[in-house]
């Protein structure tokens, strides 16, 4: 059985980094894997994904520069560093796996992505 389990939120004040985690484990075969925020009100939001095994990676504007995806693939761990937040990073975030969007390319839309983990809160307060 497929699962995501993603760790490593907080709170946190304006400026301060936080690293999240996203273990998997199952037949992992995803093409696409990233990290999705969501607020109150709203639906889940594509921050980062990237695709596994050819490395591309594909941001939001709002978080370019700041945050960066990673893997470890011995432990089956994707990792999410985040620098220097503000306090509209804050939200639950959730780790995404699916398949690609309509090109071939991973997509920040939350459609494509099948998988999910339990969500874990990050808030960054001023």
């Amino acid at each position: 059985q497929n699962q995501l389990a993603d760790s490593g939120g907080g709170s946190v004040k304006a400026g301060g980094s936080l690293r999240l985690s996203c273990a998997a484990s199952g037949y992992i075969r995803w093409s696409c894997m990233g990290w999705f925020r969501q607020t109150p009100g709203k639906g889940r939001q594509g921050v980062v994904v990237f695709n596994p095994r050819q490395g591309d990676q594909y941001y939001a504007d709002s978080v370019k520069d700041r945050f960066a995806i990673a893997q470890d693939n011995s432990a089956n761990t994707v990792y999410l560093q985040m620098t220097s937040l503000n306090p509209e990073d804050s939200g639950m975030y959730y780790c995404a796996a699916g398949a690609a969007g309509y090109g071939g390319d991973c997509t920040l839309d939350s459609v494509y992505y099948d998988y999910w983990g339990q969500g874990t809160q990050v808030t960054v307060s001023s």
